[in-house]
């Protein structure tokens, strides 16, 4: 019975596997993101929907998805409890994907102050109206100009924040098929 036991374990076990098909995402020639099988995904179609879904499988330039639908539920004790309602599958060509999600925003947050200031600068911009309209010799031509100059420079910091990558300008999705 040992003899049995010492043979087994000197037999090299191999089990023959395929890696699946993948995904990968570049920028000018260099990877910045490897999309595999079970991995989760968050992009927009080029149809406009927006997915954020687990991949099941990438097989024939497709990839299959599962989206999960979860509601928070209040417990008795006042706190919420996640819970899974259901689940629905998609299947999506490679080349549907649109763009994928703006990354992560870590520190200061340059799309929301833009905003603050486009519309500070609009508030100062009406009000300077309105005083020249009321009393002109109160009329200040510089807090005018600043206040057109703060919207400009807040147009600037929202409307270069928060894009995303969008496949086919500077990103672009290169199907590997394994064999």
């Amino acid at each position: 019975m040992k003899q049995l036991l010492y043979i087994f374990l000197l037999i090299p076990f191999s089990v023959p596997a395929q890696s699946s098909d993948f995904i990968i995402l570049k920028k000018k020639n260099k990877t910045i993101r490897n999309i595999f099988a079970g991995s989760n995904i968050e992009f927009i179609s080029t149809n406009g929907a927006y997915r954020d879904a687990l991949i099941n499988a990438i097989k024939n330039d497709s990839i299959y998805l599962q989206e999960f639908v979860v509601n928070r539920v209040p417990t008795t004790f006042g706190t919420y409890m996640l819970d899974t309602v259901g689940s629905f599958r998609y299947m999506y060509h490679y080349n549907q994907i649109g763009s994928f999600g703006p990354k992560k925003q870590r520190g200061f947050n340059v799309g929301g102050s833009g905003a603050a200031l486009m519309g500070g600068g609009a508030l100062l911009t009406v009000a300077s109206g309105v005083s020249y309209l009321a009393d002109k010799e109160k009329f200040s031509p510089g807090l005018l100009a600043a206040a057109v100059g703060l919207g400009g420079l807040g147009y600037l910091m929202n409307s270069s924040s928060g894009k995303g990558m969008v496949v086919g300008k500077k990103y672009r999705l290169q199907y590997m098929k394994m064999k």
